[in-house]
């Protein structure tokens, strides 16, 4: 039995001691049920974020918190039911691409995901951009939207990991975000919460990215990765690129924009490399052997057939939201004011600053500083080059969509120093440079 209240508990993981499956118990319960003072969960928070947790102590934490709420089965559903998760990132919409892709090559593919945090946007932010679809769904409006079109994607419900919800306010506060044992049980103990048959994971790297350093993002997805396997669940990851915004959009109904016009065939290159990898992840995870090569035919072959596209209209009007928005894009909110980014020199693009970008585009009304401020969800950029592009003097950079033209100059002032341009070319960056699975670390092989 255990003898130990919250101070020796502090005490011994503050001392780099394990902490056993009853003390790890013992916090999470205490802090779900508001019994234990802040103040306390947040020095254990700092002492963990300090020593850190073993593999056993990660997966008993990742456990309890699971097991602090309620999951959602899907049993009911037929085929095989695959998660995405991404770590976050810019101009990052890949699910609105891969979600429906994978969906009409026969998967089932349900999405708990969430708003936007710092500079990066959220993906439930981004689909209420379209009039009327509905981000927050019952477990059974999951699963009929589930079985109905092949994908959902909606909100976490109060009732799944509450004990996360503390936590993590917690964790903002204290500046332990970055912990990779919190941010791995945080994550897998949501995405265990869905009874998923496999889980897929894009860990994003660089300097728009959490984890901007590439070993510390293989450290959290072998963790992730480790957690998933054990629940007995297959489980990927692969380690990406956020070194400049993902694809040409940054904001919330210009992402849903690329997003379609990725499924019409016109998907910028380093979006479809990502998807196409992230989605052969996921055959594989549903217990496919098919070649990568052969993944990508059938990818190809479902956005030139419009099924994909087809799946997305099915998912947005079984959410609730007008489908006509897929041939309409005027259906959309749109930013008040429209500003041009020129290059102020010629030269090359060697470096755009995603962090940077993020930030800004915060200042355009595209995301919030409080969590309470309300979006503008026609506001962002479109960029029109990327790092490796040749651009002449005068040409247009970014097109700034705004809903708060007083903060504009600003926003210029910040893309100028975020967008380095050079003499001379650079190569383009490598979108996806590792496969993580139960077999270790490689180098992405395709």
């Amino acid at each position: 039995m255990m003898t130990n209240g919250m101070y020796e508990i502090i005490s011994k993981k503050r001392d780099g001691l394990e902490l056993d499956r009853e003390e790890i118990s013992f916090v999470i319960s205490g802090c779900a049920r508001g019994e234990i003072p802040d103040y306390q969960v947040a020095a254990w928070l700092m002492a963990v974020y300090l020593r850190g947790l073993n593999e056993r102590e990660l997966a008993d934490l990742t456990d309890i918190m699971l097991a602090s709420g309620e999951s959602i089965p899907l049993d009911d559903v037929s085929g095989k039911k695959i998660d995405k998760h991404s770590t976050g990132g810019v101009g990052d919409k890949i699910s609105f691409i891969v979600a429906p892709l994978v969906a009409a090559c026969g998967l089932r593919v349900p999405m708990l995901s969430g708003r936007g945090l710092g500079h990066t946007g959220g993906t439930l932010d981004k689909l209420e951009a379209i009039p009327g679809l509905n981000v927050f769904l019952t477990p059974e409006q999951i699963r009929n939207v589930l079985a109905e079109t092949g994908m959902v994607i909606c909100g976490q419900t109060d009732n799944i990991v509450p004990a996360d919800k503390k936590l993590y306010a917690l964790r903002d506060a204290t500046a332990t975000v970055g912990s990779i044992p919190l941010i791995a049980s945080s994550i897998m103990s949501k995405k265990l919460a869905l009874g998923t048959d496999g889980i897929v994971l894009d860990v994003k790297t660089g300097c728009g990215a959490f984890m901007k350093d590439e070993q510390d993002a293989l450290r959290l997805c072998r963790a992730m990765v480790a957690l998933g396997e054990k629940s007995g669940r297959p489980t990927l990851g692969v380690i990406s690129s956020m070194d400049q915004p993902l694809g040409r959009a940054v904001g919330n109904s210009l992402e849903i924009i690329e997003s379609i016009e990725a499924l019409k065939g016109k998907g910028p290159e380093d979006i479809m490399q990502v998807t196409y990898a992230l989605g052969f992840c996921m055959l594989r995870a549903a217990g496919q052997t098919t070649s990568y090569a052969h993944a990508g035919e059938m990818f190809r072959e479902a956005i030139a057939t419009g099924r994909a596209l087809d799946v997305f209209r099915r998912f947005i009007a079984a959410q609730g939201g007008d489908p006509r928005v897929c041939d309409d894009y005027s259906l959309l909110p749109a930013g008040s004011q429209q500003v041009e980014f020129m290059a102020p020199v010629s030269g090359f693009i060697a470096d755009i600053d995603s962090f940077s970008v993020g930030m800004a585009a915060i200042d355009t009304g595209a995301g919030r500083r409080k969590k309470e401020d309300a979006i503008g969800f026609g506001s962002g950029f479109v960029f029109h080059a990327h790092v490796g592009d040749r651009i002449e003097k005068g040409q247009k950079i970014v097109t700034v969509h705004s809903d708060r033209p007083e903060r504009t100059p600003a926003v210029l002032e910040r893309l100028g120093q975020a967008i380095q341009i050079g003499p001379r070319s650079v190569a383009k960056p490598k979108m996806v440079s590792y496969l993580v699975d139960k077999d270790g670390v490689r180098p992405w092989p395709y």
